[in-house]
C-alpha cells in the first residue's frame, strides 16, 4: 500500500498521506511521498493548486514517534519535515483537514497557502509537553500568521485548539461539517484553478516577499514582479472573454 496517494483532475491535485492506523504519523516513506508529488505538481503544466490532506478521518498526528526510534530521517533536506515544511511551494496548495492536525501536521497545515477544517477537528504544537520544541515552522511561522499572544499561548501551553477560535483569528479559511472538509477544499481549489496561472503566480510572490521589503520600495518591487503580467497573452484574453461573456482559456504566457 502506498503511503502517499496522488490524484489530479481538471487542474486540482490531491497529496493523500495514507497511514491511517497511524493518524497518518510521518514517516520517511511519507515524506519522500509528499515531496514527489510536490515535485509532480510545480512541474506539470496542467495542474493549478494541490490541496494535502490525510486518509482515514485523520490529517497528521506528526512524526512518527517509532520511525524516529529507528533512526529514520524524515526532514528532507530543503524541503523539511514531511517535504513540505520548508520546501518552495510552485503553486498554491490547501490544507483539507479532518481529525488531528498535531505537531508536525499542524505545521504542515500552516505551510499552505490556505486552510479548510471540519468543525470536529483539533489542532496543536503539543511538543511542549513532552519537553520538545515545534521547529518545522510552528515557531516561526505561527507568530506571523496569528497574534502574537496567541501563538504564543498555543506553542507554549501545547493545548488542543477548535477549529472555531483558529477561524476567528482568520488562520483557517473555512470550517465545514465532519467529512466535508476535502470535498469544500476542492471547490475553494476549483474556483482559483479558474484564474489566470501567471496572475496567480505574481500574487503569491509579492504577498510572500513583500513582507520583508521596506515601505519606499513597495511599489517599485511589486513593479518588477507584476508588470509582466499586464503585458501577457493571459491578459489579454482576460480582457477578451470578459467582453465576449465567455470563461477565459488561459495560455500561461
Amino acid at each position: 500500500m502506498s503511503e502517499v496517494l496522488f490524484e489530479a483532475n481538471n487542474g486540482v491535485a490531491v497529496i493523500t498521506i495514507n497511514r491511517p492506523d497511524a493518524k497518518n504519523a510521518v514517516n520517511l516513506a511519507v515524506s519522500e511521498g509528499v515531496a514527489a508529488g510536490l515535485d509532480e505538481i510545480a512541474r506539470r503544466d496542467d495542474i493549478m493548486i494541490g490541496v494535502i490532506t490525510g486518509a482515514g478521518g485523520a490529517f497528521c498526528a506528526g512524526m512518527d514517534l517509532k520511525a524516529f526510534l529507528r533512526g529514520e530521517v524524515v526532514k528532507l533536506k530543503d524541503k523539511g519535515f514531511a517535504g513540505i515544511t520548508q520546501a518552495t511551494l510552485a503553486k498554491p496548495m490547501i490544507a483539507a483537514v479532518e481529525g488531528y492536525a498535531l505537531g508536525g501536521g499542524f505545521e504542515i497545515a500552516i505551510a499552505c497557502d490556505l486552510i479548510v477544517a471540519a468543525e470536529t477537528a483539533r489542532f496543536g504544537l503539543p511538543e511542549v509537553k513532552r519537553g520538545l520544541v515545534a521547529n518545522a515552522g510552528g515557531l516561526v511561522r505561527l507568530p506571523f500568521q496569528l497574534p502574537s499572544r496567541i501563538a504564543a499561548e498555543f506553542v507554549l501551553t501545547g493545548d488542543l485548539i477548535e477549529p472555531a477560535r483558529l477561524l476567528q483569528y482568520g488562520l483557517i479559511n473555512k470550517v465545514t461539517k465532519e467529512g466535508e472538509a476535502l470535498s469544500a477544499a476542492k471547490d475553494l481549489a476549483a474556483r482559483i484553478a479558474a484564474n489566470g496561472p501567471l496572475a496567480i503566480a505574481a500574487s503569491r510572490r509579492v504577498m510572500a516577499e513583500s513582507r520583508d521589503w521596506s515601505r519606499d520600495e513597495l511599489f517599485e518591487r511589486q513593479a518588477a514582479i507584476t508588470g509582466a503580467v499586464f503585458t501577457s497573452q493571459d491578459a489579454k484574453e482576460g480582457a477578451r472573454a470578459f467582453a465576449e461573456k465567455r470563461k477565459p482559456v488561459w495560455r500561461g504566457v
